[in-house]
């Protein structure tokens, strides 16, 4: 039997979700766009701040502060079911595209020190721009690229490894 997800009014989730296909997905520049997309349309459709977006090889992992806290199950059901059934329809694929059940940890301090609002203006500059899968990347702090995308250099998630540093 699972445990059931601990949810709360006005507080800050760490979610973490992977993919359950072979391809580092993430490296495609079409369905970091497709993403995108999906998350802003998310964002519009229930409500809720987030930061630290950041993608590492299958995993997607960010802060999010939903407006009713109450309905993350919804919002990431929404965001999953949406982005697979496009990501299928462009592909010509079927089946699942996430893996197990995404993870969400309540963070009761709110998220780390110095993660700022997603940018999503360079969310859709960088959705255009290939990156190797074994970088990891967050658009919302760190250190800036020419490409417009921000390294991470430090992050707090569970199982996250340091990513490389940029090129010099």
């Amino acid at each position: 039997m699972r445990k059931n997800r601990e949810l709360a009014e006005n507080v800050w989730y760490e979610v973490r979700t992977a993919v359950n296909i072979e391809e580092p997905l993430f490296r495609l520049p079409e369905a970091k766009t497709l993403l995108h997309r999906v998350l802003r349309e998310t964002k519009a459709r229930y409500g809720f701040e987030m930061r630290g977006l950041r993608l590492e090889g299958a995993w997607l992992t960010f802060y999010i502060k939903p407006v009713d806290g109450l309905k993350l199950p919804e919002i990431m059901q929404w965001m999953k079911q949406t982005f697979s059934a496009r990501f299928n329809a462009r592909t010509g694929r079927t089946g699942h595209v996430w893996g197990e059940r995404y993870e969400s940890e309540i963070l009761w301090g709110g998220p780390p020190e110095g993660t700022e609002e997603v940018d999503w203006g360079a969310v859709e500059k960088s959705a255009k721009t290939k990156i190797p899968a074994a970088i990891a990347y967050t658009l919302s702090w760190g250190s800036p690229r020419s490409d417009g995308m921000t390294i991470t250099t430090s992050f707090s998630a569970k199982n996250a490894s340091k990513p490389a540093s940029p090129p010099g």
